[in-house]
């Protein structure tokens, strides 16, 4: 098939990429590089022997999607494009409301225009707010979530669920992820935002590897077996795995549909520095700081709606993901 993957050149997108090219097909990369770097590219081209093509554009700007689409004849997108920072979006709401949300309704009225009818869409497990009960399941009720981001995430998915409603045509996969993190295995390309990490992993492998000083732990007082806040990590490899199982799903049924990607256990922050550790060989000092508004103390899913539709599971456990986030870390300039 002929792919577009918005945000390409990203964490996700960069590894749901490989994955593609590796299946034999052709995949276009479009992504404004504000938190990414053009020669991931390059990096494909190693791994996989085959080269994806890169249209450097914004989500905002409709009529260079609608060239995209229209040049390459795409025949489904794969929409990971978005600002994804917890903290970040309490301080800039309005900049995450802009990005995410806005660029989604350009994308889908260029998709519109150019008569692209499936989707596949970068939800995630923040859409489920506060847990009630774990593990959490798609049947549970969203709308409730604790941060700016998390709504977008939201409210995308609303969006969609009501153009699909519209269209009888269009065919729509909201993956909802749990926790990113690892690398692959070839350490080619892994996390390496710009700037101070945001998310966990790629902060403590800063710290392993001497680039940052110490680890934040945002809180040791939540209702968890350490105080610290826990979450289901599941390897990226695993996570692109799960889109290139989705597409002939997305290609073959309409409507709309939420499915969770996960491991289906949760790892505190304090688990994770320590299976760093023991991956990196290194110490790592962190200090406790107080919690960060918008968090939640403890998150996981149940993924066997994955099993059962998209014959999908995850394979790799946090020492997988560990092991392969350093070697990653330990191929970057210092």
């Amino acid at each position: 098939m002929r792919i577009l993957l918005t945000g390409g050149t990203g964490f996700i997108g960069s590894h749901t990429a490989a994955l593609l090219l590796e299946a034999e097909h052709d995949v276009v990369l479009y992504d404004n590089l504000s938190n990414s770097r053009a020669e991931v590219v390059d990096r494909l081209e190693r791994i996989t022997g085959r080269r994806p093509v890169l249209v450097v554009g914004d989500i905002r700007d409709e009529e260079a999607m609608r060239c995209a689409l229209n040049e390459h004849r795409i025949e489904a997108v794969i929409h990971f494009a978005g600002l994804k920072a917890v903290g970040e979006s309490v301080e800039k709401p309005l900049e995450y409301y802009d990005n995410n949300i806005v660029g989604t309704l350009r994308l889908l009225e260029a998709m519109r225009a150019e008569g692209v009818k499936s989707l596949i869409f970068s939800s995630s497990s923040t859409v489920y707010g506060t847990p009630k009960s774990l593990p959490l399941t798609e049947e549970m009720p969203t709308g409730e979530a604790t941060n700016p981001y998390g709504r977008t995430k939201l409210h995308i998915e609303q969006i969609l669920a009501d153009c699909a409603k519209a269209d009888p045509e269009l065919r729509v996969v909201c993956l909802r992820y749990f926790n990113p993190i690892g690398a692959h295995p070839s350490g080619l390309i892994g996390e390496d935002p710009n700037g101070i990490p945001n998310n966990l992993l790629p902060y403590v492998a800063r710290v392993a590897h001497g680039r940052l000083p110490k680890v934040r732990v945002f809180g040791n007082d939540y209702p968890t077996p350490d105080g610290t806040g826990v979450r289901d990590y599941i390897h990226v490899m695993d996570l692109a795995e799960g889109h290139v199982k989705a597409l002939p799903y997305v290609t073959s049924h309409p409507g709309w549909i939420a499915i969770n990607l996960g491991c289906g256990r949760g790892y505190s922050v304090l688990e994770v520095i320590r299976a760093f550790e023991k991956a990196s060989g290194q110490t790592i000092p962190f200090e406790i700081v107080p919690r960060r508004e918008g968090d939640i103390a403890a998150n996981w899913g149940d993924p066997s709606r994955a099993e059962k539709l998209l014959g999908w599971r995850a394979r790799y456990d946090i020492d997988d993901m560990c092991r392969d986030a350093w070697r990653f870390e330990s191929m970057l300039e210092g």
